[in-house]
């Protein structure tokens, strides 16, 4: 259909400038559409806070194709199409008595756009949520489809595609036995013990966020979600950390309502209600927000955070809340984690893009020596001449996308701002 008014992302900071968004309703349609389009971007659930699927041409949503979720038990797998959000997936998972290992914030995702940006959940043994794909499945820029599989000589390249590759149709995900989560949170530990003992904290559940403003001594809430049979460090419980138990179920916003949240005060139940920080059933805000997040190896844990700490009369003013998350090691290219265990530095801010984004190169730059990754759907100053070094695969991908989309048909001026160059 023409557009006649912009279509908006989640956050309303960012107008899209498509002049035609179309909704296939078949893999035939889908591929008569990009195969005569001489550009075209997909759009997700419009969770980015960026322009990555920006285009002034054309823009696809999948949201009226066929919604599928096929489970595998023998092979332990689940393929989905790419439109379907992790809440939809997770709650038939769950059903069917299977999990994955890990989700984001926010349930409400696609798996595409989620896996495409490298998105994750948390956890010191966890890769992120592209680490349980094992087949994509996409429409090339020439209409074709095209299957990779986990072990074929492209596949770690493919899979955080940012977009640039083709039109994802389909994939397919390892599972585990469904498990439970008891979710219990902390409030007020200590930033100097946490610090002296980090590994300790990380240690002590499933996953683990921190949530803070970098003002203060202490850190505002600490989320412990822990798999029931796990044998974990408990000295958080025991006050090693000071701090203590919520007695009621809390936001991560100060004063906001705990009960859109998952549910906490340690009472049991599946993964599919714990592992993300947000009710499915429930937006966590009206999307009044943006958001930032850098990626930085685990060895600098410590001096990374504190180094933030030190940037809070420039921060916190801007800031809604901040949390801090561990991340396992992956082998994908683009991956934020790519061949080094890491934590998150997420950053949600207040509406006020102009003064976030003036900040955002003294953070980058205070970070640098970290060699930190931004998040490659949410907000950074950082272009092609910096991000290049950061990856050591970034020109076996550009060999990729050459090989894929010889023409540029996926191309944005995001891409040729972060990867290509103009």
């Amino acid at each position: 259909m023409q557009l006649r008014e912009k279509e908006l992302n989640w956050a309303g900071n960012l107008a899209y400038g498509a002049k035609e968004l179309l909704y296939p309703t078949s893999i035939e349609q889908l591929r008569e559409h990009v195969h005569v389009a001489k550009s075209v971007k997909v759009l997700g659930s419009r969770h980015s806070f960026n322009d990555i699927v920006d285009t002034g041409e054309l823009m696809i949503s999948l949201a009226k194709m066929p919604a599928e979720i096929k489970i595998d038990p023998q092979a332990m797998s689940v393929r989905v199409s790419a439109g379907i959000t992790y809440g939809a997936l997770a709650d038939v998972l769950q059903e069917a008595g299977f999990a994955l290992h890990n989700l984001a914030s926010l349930p409400h995702i696609s798996v595409a756009g989620a896996v495409s940006t490298g998105t994750h959940g948390s956890g010191e043994t966890h890769g992120n949520l592209a680490t349980a794909v094992s087949a994509v499945e996409l429409v090339l820029a020439d209409g074709s489809l095209m299957t990779v599989q986990r072990g074929d000589e492209d596949f770690n390249g493919m899979v955080v595609g940012l977009g640039a590759l083709g039109v994802l149709t389909h994939l397919t995900l390892d599972i585990l036995p469904a498990f439970e989560v008891q979710q219990t949170v902390f409030e007020d530990l200590s930033w100097d013990k946490v610090l002296n003992d980090f590994d300790a904290v990380q240690a002590s559940a499933y996953s683990v966020s921190l949530f803070t403003d970098w003002s203060g001594d202490h850190v505002g809430q600490t989320w412990l979600k822990r798999r029931v049979g796990d044998a974990l460090v408990d000295d958080i419980d025991q006050g090693k950390f000071d701090g203590l138990p919520a007695i009621a179920a809390v936001h991560p916003l100060p004063g906001a309502d705990g009960a859109i949240c998952s549910i906490q005060l340690g009472e049991t139940g599946p993964w599919s209600d714990r592992l993300a920080h947000f009710r499915m059933d429930f937006m966590p805000s009206a999307g009044d927000e943006l958001q930032s997040e850098y990626l930085v190896p685990r060895e600098h844990a410590v001096a990374a955070i504190q180094t933030i700490r030190k940037l809070s009369p420039v921060i916190t003013p801007l800031l809604l809340i901040s949390e801090v998350r561990t991340i396992a090691a992956d082998e994908l290219w683009l991956s934020g984690n790519y061949d080094r265990d890491g934590i998150a530095l997420h950053f949600t801010w207040k509406p006020q893009q102009k003064a976030v984004e003036a900040i955002l190169p003294q953070i980058e730059e205070a970070l640098a020596s970290f060699a930190a990754r931004p998040h490659w759907g949410k907000l950074f100053a950082a272009q092609v001449s910096e991000l290049g070094s950061l990856y050591p695969k970034f020109n076996n991908f550009i060999a990729l996308a050459d090989r894929l989309d010889p023409a540029g048909k996926f191309r944005n001026e995001y891409l040729r701002r972060t990867v290509f160059g103009t």
